[in-house]
């Protein structure tokens, strides 16, 4: 791929939650902000290390070490779901993504695949993109923010998706590889999805246009960009790849003697109920499973959480191999980890299973296992699940109906 996600900076200069009580901390800090104060700030891009009206806990959740619903929860808690809509909303299209991905899997090889053959003869325009020389000055001062902090509002990455592709002609598929690299908070599902959403290929006849009249508005009229496109050419594709069942997979027995792994899908799997008596005996990360140093700051930190918790020895190791060679001489008979969507790591676990005989076992949690078969289709859809979802997940202060 032209962009890996191993190229990521190993300077994390954006204050990131990368441990579960930095997570804790943030959302306490949020929880009070969720319900009107989110709904009316949450586009306001006020500029690098100023975006204080929206959670920032992207990077926690990517890596689960907080979960989608540990969030709800504190907020409805706080707000109740109707005042904290707008924000439960823009939590589950995240829980969304990864369920039409799952279903849509060919989207993730096509787009791995079309990145491949398009770095081969990269078009004119992509150096100067991607070093922040384009002379669109909100487009150039986001370059600049998401390569000095791995970090870019969720707004201003729309606004950057659309001009990349509309107003300078460039490959969604490149954009969507560049900010893969570069976002600590990438995530396979929500970054290559979003790229769809905004070139009009994920929902018919949908595409989104940046307008210098809403970047003036939302950044304060810190930028004035010129030349944006006035009209959307939307890519060609192939037609729209199949919905396929959401794959099966091995489930954790939890008598047998068994090896943790942990990977940067899921960080807090002591936090679940299902996994309280899994006899472990050993709790491992991946090295190869990380992509730079904030995977690696939150993979050590659930290490120790989850080997405090199962009073098992933690170790780094370097690939899978060594984690199933060490789970043998350990008596395991079974490899548990958390469920891994659509991505890098489901990829490298699939490639390993058919070359070892060690079992892998992975936990789905009930978050997705329940809204995941909602996500067939449009996000619009999809929403109006909502209420009956944070119901099944216990989520209620009686205001739910």
């Amino acid at each position: 791929m032209l962009l890996s996600a191993q190229d990521r900076s190993s300077t994390l200069s954006f204050e990131f939650p990368l441990s579960r009580n930095a997570a804790l901390d943030r959302l306490a800090t949020f929880v009070p902000k969720a319900g009107r104060s989110y709904a009316e700030g949450r586009n306001s891009d006020a500029g690098p290390g100023r975006h204080q009206a929206v959670s920032r806990l992207s990077s926690a959740l990517r890596r689960r070490l907080i979960s989608e619903e540990e969030v709800a929860r504190a907020v409805v808690a706080a707000h109740g779901s109707q005042a904290a809509a707008k924000f439960l909303q823009e939590l589950f299209w995240r829980t969304y993504w990864k369920g039409w991905m799952e279903q849509h899997p060919a989207v993730w090889r096509a787009w791995r695949r079309d990145c491949d053959h398009r770095s081969k003869d990269l078009p004119a325009g992509y150096d100067v993109a991607v070093t922040g020389r384009t002379g669109i000055d909100a487009f150039d001062a986001w370059v600049r923010e998401l390569r000095e902090t791995g970090y870019l509002h969720n707004w201003a990455r729309m606004q950057f998706a659309s001009i990349w592709i509309f107003t300078l002609g460039l490959p969604w598929e490149l954009g969507a590889a560049f900010t893969f690299a570069h976002l600590v908070d990438a995530d396979p599902a929500s970054n290559t999805l979003s790229w769809r959403w905004v070139a009009g290929l994920h929902t018919q006849g949908k595409v989104y246009l940046a307008s210098a009249e809403r970047i003036r508005l939302h950044t304060g009229g810190r930028f004035d960009p010129q030349g944006l496109a006035t009209h959307a050419d939307v890519p060609r594709e192939t037609p729209a790849p199949d919905i396929v069942p959401l794959r099966t997979f091995d489930r954790p027995d939890l008598h047998a003697p068994t090896l943790l792994l942990l990977t940067p899908e899921d960080l807090s799997l002591e936090m679940e109920p299902m996994l309280a008596s899994l006899h472990v005996r050993r709790v491992v990360a991946c090295r190869r499973l990380c992509s730079g140093a904030a995977d690696i700051a939150a993979v050590a930190d659930g290490l120790q959480r989850a080997s405090s918790h199962w009073q098992a020895a933690a170790a780094w190791v370097d690939d899978l191999e060594a984690a199933a060679a060490l789970a043998a001489s350990e008596g395991c008979s079974q490899i548990v980890t958390g469920y891994a969507p659509v991505g890098p790591i489901a990829d490298a676990l699939a490639a390993h299973r058919s070359s070892t005989s060690m079992r892998i076992a992975e936990h789905c949690r009930g978050w997705d296992a329940r809204a995941w078969p909602h996500s067939r289709k449009g996000y619009f859809a999809f929403a109006k699940c909502i209420p009956d979802l944070l119901l099944a997940a216990g989520i209620t202060n009686g205001d739910t109906d």
